[in-house]
C-alpha cells in the first residue's frame, strides 16, 4: 500500500490544494492576503497603509517632494505650438509655398504640403528672452516662471489614443490616469474633498469621456471626480428629499457594523473598508465642496484678476482656474481642467480657420492663466503647485486641405510647459526643426512628463507600482523612464 507523504491532502501539497481550491478562486484571496502584507516587493510600491485601512490613507513619498499639488491644463485639441511658443521666423517668408516635409495625422501620411506661416508675430519677454506670440500677452508677462518643453513627443496623432496617452501613458484604455496615480501615491490627504479633481469645458467632455479620469484597475475611490464651477459643485450629491444628515450617518454606521461582522477575511474587509471610506467621502463632500467653490469669498480684485465677470471671454475658465486655485490651498493634489470640449472648434482643434478657433480659445485662458499663476504666488503656493499646459498633441506646419489655414495634427513635435512645483522656470528645453514638423533636440515622450510630474510629487516613476493582472503594473511602463532632469 503506497503511503500518503506528510503535508499533503488528498494527494496534494497545501500549496497544490490551496491554488486549486474553488476553482482556483482561492488564490485571489491569499494574493490579497500576501500583497496586503507586503510580501510582494513592496519597496517598489508606494508605501502601503495598514492591511485593514482604506485605499485613501496618506503614504510615505520615496523622497522629499518638491511639490503638494498638480493643476493640469489640458488645451483640449491641440493647439499650435508654431503659433503661440515655439518662434519659427523662417516660416514668415514660405507663406503659401509647397515644400517637402513628412507629416502624419487624421489625413494619413504626406510627403509635401503648402506652409502655412505662424499668423502672428512674437515678442520676447522676460530676462531669459523668451519668444511668446501675440496670442498670449498676459501669460507673456510670467515667462521666467516657465519652463517651454519644445520637443515633446507621443505615439499618436488621433485625438481619442492621444487623448488616453497624455492622460494614462497608454493608447488603450483601462489603465489609471496620472490622476489616479499621485491619489494612489498620496493616499488623498484631505479628508474632505476628492484627491482627484476634474473641471470640464462647459461645450462638454473631451473625446473618449470618462476614459480620460478613470481610475483604470485600482480602486474607483482612485478616479477623478467631476466638479463644476456653477450650480451644485458636485452630481447626484445633494440628500433625498426628507432625508436629514443624521439619518444618512446612521444609515452608514448601521452598514459598516452589518458588514465588519460578515467579512469573512482580512481580504473582504479591505474591500469593505474601500466602500465605507467612499460613503464617508460623500459625507464630507456635501458639507465642504460647496464652501470650496464660493467665490463670494473672493476679493473684486482677485476676481478681476481671473477674469471672472467677462462673460464674454474669461469668465468661465477664469472661475475653474480660481477655484482650482481655492482646491490646492485646501489639500487637494491633483485637479485637472480642460480648455475646449464636445468637436471641431469648440476646443482647439483648428482644421479649418486657424486664426478663429486660436483667437477665441487663446482669448478665453490667456488671462486666467496669469492670473493663476500670480495668484500663487502671491500666495506663497507656486513653488507647491505644480502646473502643467499643454494639449494631447500639436499641429503641422502645413495646411491640411487645398485651401484655408487649417493645420492636422502632429504628434511628431510640440510645446508644453510647467511652472512652479520645484521646476526651473525662464527657460527653453528641447527644439523641432526650423519648420516646427519634429522633435530634433532633447526629445521627450509624454511618459517623460509624466515621470517629471511624479518626481516632483516625491515619488520614484520608476518603483511607483500597483499589483495588478500579476505584474507590478507603473504609469510609466516596464522600461525605465527618466524625469526632465533639465527642469528640475
Amino acid at each position: 500500500m503506497t503511503q500518503t507523504p506528510r503535508n499533503t491532502f488528498c494527494g496534494q501539497t497545501r500549496r497544490e490544494f490551496l491554488w486549486q481550491a474553488g476553482a482556483g478562486f482561492t488564490s485571489l484571496g491569499l494574493t490579497g492576503l500576501l500583497s496586503s502584507d507586503g510580501f510582494f516587493a513592496s519597496s517598489t510600491r508606494a508605501a502601503e497603509a495598514p492591511s485593514v485601512a482604506g485605499p485613501i490613507v496618506p503614504r510615505a513619498s520615496h523622497h522629499p517632494a518638491k511639490a503638494k499639488s498638480v493643476i493640469f491644463l489640458f488645451m483640449y485639441g491641440g493647439p499650435s505650438h508654431i503659433d503661440t511658443f515655439d518662434y519659427k521666423p523662417d516660416m514668415y517668408a514660405l507663406d503659401g509655398k509647397t515644400i517637402a516635409v513628412k507629416t502624419k495625422g487624421r489625413g494619413g501620411s504626406k510627403n509635401e504640403g503648402r506652409v502655412v506661416g505662424p499668423k502672428w508675430k512674437f515678442k520676447q519677454y522676460g530676462e531669459a528672452g523668451l519668444w511668446v506670440s501675440e496670442l498670449f500677452p498676459h501669460l507673456a508677462q510670467h515667462v521666467d516662471k516657465i519652463a517651454f518643453l519644445k520637443s515633446m513627443t507621443a505615439d499618436s496623432p488621433i485625438h481619442g489614443s492621444a487623448m488616453l496617452m497624455m492622460n494614462s501613458g497608454k493608447l488603450l484604455s483601462g489603465s489609471p490616469c496620472l490622476g489616479s496615480w499621485v491619489n494612489y501615491g498620496l493616499g488623498d490627504p484631505n479628508a474632505n474633498l476628492p484627491g482627484f479633481v476634474v473641471m470640464l469645458d462647459p461645450t462638454g467632455g473631451p473625446i473618449s469621456g470618462a476614459k480620460n479620469w478613470s481610475s483604470g484597475y485600482m480602486p474607483a475611490t482612485h478616479a477623478g471626480t467631476i466638479l463644476k464651477a456653477k450650480g451644485a459643485p458636485l452630481v447626484d450629491l445633494g440628500l433625498p428629499a426628507g432625508t436629514s444628515p443624521e439619518d444618512r450617518r446612521e444609515l452608514l454606521d448601521a452598514l459598516r457594523s452589518a458588514n465588519e461582522e460578515h467579512a469573512s477575511s482580512r481580504a473582504d474587509y479591505s474591500e469593505l473598508s474601500a466602500r465605507i471610506s467612499s460613503y464617508e467621502l460623500a459625507f464630507k463632500m456635501q458639507r465642504s465642496a460647496p464652501e470650496a467653490v464660493d467665490l463670494a469669498q473672493e476679493t473684486q480684485a482677485t476676481l478681476d484678476l481671473y477674469g471672472v465677470g467677462d462673460k464674454e471671454r474669461t469668465d468661465d475658465f477664469g472661475r475653474r482656474c480660481l477655484i482650482a486655485r481655492r482646491l490646492v490651498e485646501r489639500g487637494v493634489p491633483f485637479v485637472q481642467l480642460y480648455s475646449g470640449g464636445n468637436h471641431s472648434d469648440s476646443n482647439w482643434d483648428a482644421h479649418g480657420d486657424l486664426v478663429k478657433n486660436h483667437e477665441y480659445h487663446a482669448g478665453n485662458t490667456d488671462k486666467p492663466i496669469a492670473g493663476l499663476l500670480q495668484d500663487l504666488k502671491d500666495r506663497g503656493l507656486l513653488e507647491s503647485t505644480l502646473i502643467v499646459w499643454g494639449g494631447e498633441f500639436g499641429r503641422q506646419p502645413t495646411a491640411e486641405y487645398a485651401a484655408g489655414t487649417g493645420r492636422d495634427h502632429n504628434s511628431y513635435g510640440f510645446t508644453m510647459w510647467m511652472a512652479g512645483g520645484g521646476i526651473k522656470g525662464g527657460q527653453n528645453v528641447g527644439t523641432t526643426d526650423e519648420l516646427g514638423a519634429a522633435a530634433v533636440e532633447n526629445p521627450f515622450h509624454v511618459k517623460n512628463l509624466h515621470a517629471t510630474v511624479l518626481w516632483q510629487m516625491g515619488f520614484d516613476p520608476n518603483r511607483l507600482s500597483y499589483f495588478y493582472g500579476g505584474l507590478d503594473q507603473k504609469l510609466v511602463g516596464v522600461e525605465e523612464v527618466h524625469p526632465i532632469k533639465q527642469v528640475i
